[in-house]
């Protein structure tokens, strides 16, 4: 998991950028998930924040990772048990909670399986 932390970091920021771009263009993305302004500077800090970790290295990349996917496992609860109020925040509806579930997933295991200080990883 170790040679993911970065790359993945770096993809999530790009990823968020454009999806936080896009859902000022178009909503909703793809035709299937909705979102609004609130949605779309979410979608860009986080994007603007896994760039800043991934560039600034393998620690605060796999710390990104960690935080990310709990605060989006928080979301996707919420979603599911509170959907009229994270809809009404976020314009999110059922496709963005699986979404979400999704992305803590995946984000959680690499954070959280990775290494704290691998050999090869710099900074």
């Amino acid at each position: 998991m170790d040679q993911l932390v970065k790359p993945v970091t770096w993809l999530f920021g790009v990823v968020f950028i454009a999806i936080g771009i896009l859902g000022f263009i178009n909503n909703p993305i793809l035709g299937l998930f909705s979102v609004n302004a609130v949605h779309n500077i979410v979608h860009l800090l986080s994007g603007a924040v896994a760039l800043g970790a991934a560039s600034s290295g393998y620690k605060n990349s796999r710390l990104y990772l960690i935080i990310f996917g709990l605060v989006y496992a928080l979301v996707t609860v919420l979603g599911f048990v509170t959907p009229d109020l994270l809809g009404s925040l976020l314009n999110a509806n059922l496709a963005d909670n699986y979404l979400h579930l999704v992305i803590a997933a995946v984000t959680l295991l690499i954070g959280f399986l990775s290494a704290k200080n691998p050999v090869h990883a710099t900074a």
